[in-house]
């Protein structure tokens, strides 16, 4: 593992938009190289090994997810040595813009990706349909993406209301659909919780043969900040980088939602809802035994009061 540049140490935290590109921009300009895309677009590479994360990433979404105010590739070049390329947007964009295309077919025109001995790109919601549809440009790369649109085009994904003012965005042209996109990838997992509707149809048009779908039940619509608060999905992205991610190994990490008091809440809600008794009350006792819910031992005195009386 490479020491880290001490550029990293510095505090990008609740930096007005202005100030966060241009710390993010000598940070990366440091061990790598900073390109403006556009009015709502940016790239950072930090070269530091050999396995390359590209995320692609918000800014409103990191300084809502990170404590440092960093983009998550970041911490897998200081724990890793990896080496990182963000793309990052101002807004949810979808990363469609003409700056982006021609930037993934300068990168793969020169021969990037090929540098690397293992290529992971990473995404989640509108930035996982990024990640599925510019992993093209790096044949053979290992995508992870958290609960991707497929697409927005109301002519495939009209059922989608959550983005209609978007509608009008094209999703046609290159790197248009994420499904057809990820078939030249190595392999690609879509990680999402099937209880949700419409994450559950988007995933189910990710239909290639290289697709493993790791479904995340009673996780609800916030997946990828479920996983960072279990600290699951930096283990989760790591085992990507090594080839080792699988069902079975996914199905082991996610073992720490146990221990997670939403997913907890949430299947609670379910059982009841579903007037599953005996399991709510299995789940309570489970719950009370291990840690301080008062919530949980509410619901079973109240189980239990019912069953004495």
């Amino acid at each position: 593992m490479q020491d880290t540049p001490n550029t990293f140490d510095t505090p990008m935290a609740d930096l007005p938009k202005a100030e966060w590109f241009a710390a993010l921009r000598d940070i990366a300009e440091e061990e790598g190289f900073y390109t403006g895309l556009g009015p709502k677009h940016a790239a950072a590479f930090v070269e530091e090994g050999d396995t390359l994360l590209v995320t692609f990433e918000s800014y409103q979404g990191i300084q809502t997810l990170s404590d440092a105010g960093q983009p998550l590739g970041f911490d897998l070049v200081r724990a890793m040595g990896w080496s990182h390329l963000g793309v990052i947007s101002d807004g949810e964009t979808w990363f469609r813009d003409e700056n982006i295309y021609r930037f993934f077919d300068e990168l793969t025109d020169d021969g990037f990706f090929d540098e690397f001995d293992k290529v992971i790109f990473y995404g989640a919601g509108p930035c996982g349909y990024a990640a599925a549809a510019f992993s093209v440009a790096a044949p053979g790369a290992t995508v992870v993406a958290v609960q991707p649109q497929a697409t927005l085009n109301p002519r495939v994904a009209g059922w989608d209301d959550r983005f209609t003012d978007l509608r009008r965005m094209d999703f046609t042209s290159r790197y248009g659909y994420a499904p057809d996109m990820v078939q030249g990838a190595d392999h690609a997992f879509v990680i999402y919780d099937p209880q949700e509707t419409l994450d559950a149809m988007h995933a189910a048009l990710f239909t290639a043969d290289n697709v493993t779908m790791l479904p995340t039940p009673f996780l609800g619509d916030t997946v990828q900040s479920d996983l960072l608060e279990m600290a699951v999905l930096y283990r989760v992205l790591a085992k990507a980088g090594t080839g080792k991610l699988d069902t079975q190994s996914f199905a082991r990490l996610m073992r720490a939602r146990r221990a997670h008091p939403p997913y907890l809440r949430n299947l609670l809600a379910v059982l009841d809802r579903d007037g599953r008794t005996e399991m709510a009350e299995q789940l309570c006792r489970f719950v009370v035994s291990r840690h301080n819910a008062p919530k949980f031992q509410r619901r079973l005195d109240q189980m239990e009061a019912q069953k004495a009386g």
